[in-house]
């Protein structure tokens, strides 16, 4: 780490909400990417694995349910409503801003077709969810697409237990004080349905064939040719 001097402290902040920007414009792009392709019977993971062959001009971003920590999900939009004091509309964040917010409906909706498909309706469905830390191998939740998930599910009707091995139990926080005090649960079958919404390395070490359930997974964790595993 070094430091980088800059002309003042707005061109510093500016800097960080580019690089910020960034990354949520390109998550994004490959998160519309992955709606399209899968409608064309395309795995968007392995599309992805090819282009970062290039050895010069493309670099990998990878699709998810939705943003998560306290920058990426927060920083572009403080920049767009700082933009509006100037009269300048950034039409192109707010889009990228809209697609990445609309993550969690999408994985529902697969979630509901992927259950319809098996005869089994969302109400009342038994779901267990991998990961409610927003990033692999950490214990940070701040703004975690994982809890937005759990909410729109259980306004389905589903009921949705939690599996994080960094987050034990769930911590109070302002807008989802409900949760607070969950627990997570041993990493089982016997469910309708279990969602993997965060890649945690031990979650790649399970054997998910044995667990005999339906895997719906958003983050390219299972690998194989696992039975019942839909992507999403």
């Amino acid at each position: 780490m070094r430091t980088v001097p800059v002309s003042s402290t707005q061109a510093a902040e500016a800097t960080k909400l580019v690089e910020n920007t960034f990354r949520a414009v390109n998550i994004a792009l490959v998160n519309e990417l992955k709606t399209t392709f899968m409608r064309m019977g395309i795995d968007v993971w392995e599309v992805i694995e090819a282009a970062k062959s290039k050895p010069f001009g493309f670099m990998p971003f990878y699709p998810g349910p939705g943003l998560g920590g306290h920058c990426i999900p927060i920083d572009p939009f403080y920049l767009t409503w700082k933009a509006r004091e100037f009269g300048v509309q950034t039409k192109f964040i707010e889009l990228a801003g809209d697609i990445n917010t609309g993550m969690p409906d999408f994985v529902v909706q697969r979630i509901m077709e992927v259950l319809n498909d098996l005869g089994k309706p969302l109400k009342g469905a038994r779901i267990l969810m991998l990961g409610l830390a927003y990033k692999a191998n950490v214990d940070d939740d701040r703004e975690s697409p994982s809890y937005h998930l759990i909410e729109k599910l259980e306004a389905r009707g589903a009921a949705v237990s939690y599996n994080d091995p960094f987050i034990p139990v769930i911590r109070p926080s302002r807008e989802f004080s409900a949760y607070a005090g969950r627990k997570s649960v041993p990493v089982a079958g016997g469910y309708d349905l279990i969602l993997v919404a965060t890649p945690h390395d031990e979650y790649r070490d399970i054997d998910f064939t044995a667990l005999n359930t339906p895997i719906v997974d958003t983050r390219n964790v299972v690998r194989g040719e696992a039975p019942l595993v839909f992507r999403a």
